[in-house]
């Protein structure tokens, strides 16, 4: 079992919070955790991985997974803590207005789910996190509305060192529109990209011209949004085939091409491989 977890539950509503080491990083796994937005906390030298990108921890970091990502930790030494929600208890699309992480922290086009802490903000964080610990572990009944304003500070102040961490690093003096525009595009691309595959299809959702869309990205030193429209597809593709027994011809039409075909030459041409080689060759861990 966990060495120690601790639940906030009501009606719909759900938070846990989790505490793992190096003997039981294994349970993090597990499928009930799938469902959920997770937080996790580790600390240096973890190796973990968030879909198909692995990560060795540097120092401390903190991921941030959506419900449809998924998350493995190979191995670890030291304390990590995971925690994690239900929309119902703190939705972030509802919520952006507060928060502003919608296309940073999730769903943004980088597929980069951290941040590094130095020590000051390593010590924030670790009082936020205890704040929630003590609150679980209470029985306050004022605790629901405690729990989810320290969560909201995790999560303000991991969006503020992740847009200097990603985005000003690119971009010098880059201006609050022009984030926006890059969020905006991000959480747009979540929602549409099964349907919708061409540069015009987001330029026409943003009210701009697709050439204005285009020059805008290479303005912020990032790659096409063509090219992210694509890695999109690709990511969903890859989880389709790896995590689900779904045919190539099925997925393919689940991501919008009615010519499989089609799809399993653009798989090939920006993986490399055919979808069928894909996932053979990464179930076998090559």
């Amino acid at each position: 079992m966990m060495t120690q977890e601790f639940i906030f539950e009501d009606n719909y509503k759900k938070l846990g919070f989790g505490i793992f080491s190096e003997n039981n990083l294994n349970y993090i796994h597990d499928n009930r955790f799938k469902p959920y937005i997770k937080i996790f906390f580790a600390p240096e030298g973890y190796e973990l991985r968030t879909d198909f990108n692995h990560y060795t921890t540097t120092g401390p970091t903190l991921f941030f997974i959506n419900s449809n990502q998924y998350l493995e930790v190979s191995q670890g030494k030291g304390d990590s803590f995971l925690i994690y929600y239900n929309r119902d208890f703190y939705c972030v699309q509802i919520h952006d207005k507060e928060v502003a992480c919608d296309g940073l922290l999730f769903n943004n086009i980088f597929e980069i789910p951290k941040i590094e802490l130095d020590n000051m903000e390593m010590d924030t964080i670790r009082t936020l996190f205890s704040n929630i610990y003590n609150e679980l572990e209470g029985k306050e009944s004022s605790k629901e509305e405690m729990i989810r304003t320290y969560l909201k500070q995790i999560i303000i102040r991991a969006t503020r060192n992740w847009k200097k961490q990603n985005i000003h690093t690119r971009v010098e003096n880059i201006s609050h529109n022009d984030i926006e525009l890059f969020r905006d595009f991000s959480r747009l691309l979540e929602i549409h990209y099964r349907e919708k595959h061409t540069v015009a299809d987001y330029a026409e959702l943003l009210h701009m011209a697709p050439k204005t869309l285009t020059h805008k990205f290479k303005s912020l030193n990032i790659e096409s949004p063509n090219q992210f429209i694509i890695n999109r597809i690709l990511l969903e593709a890859k989880r389709l085939l790896f995590y689900t027994d779904k045919p190539v011809k099925e997925i393919a039409y689940d991501l919008g091409y009615e010519d499989p075909a089609y799809f399993n030459r653009l798989f090939s041409n920006k993986v490399g491989s055919t979808p069928s080689n894909f996932k053979k060759n990464y179930s076998l861990g090559k």
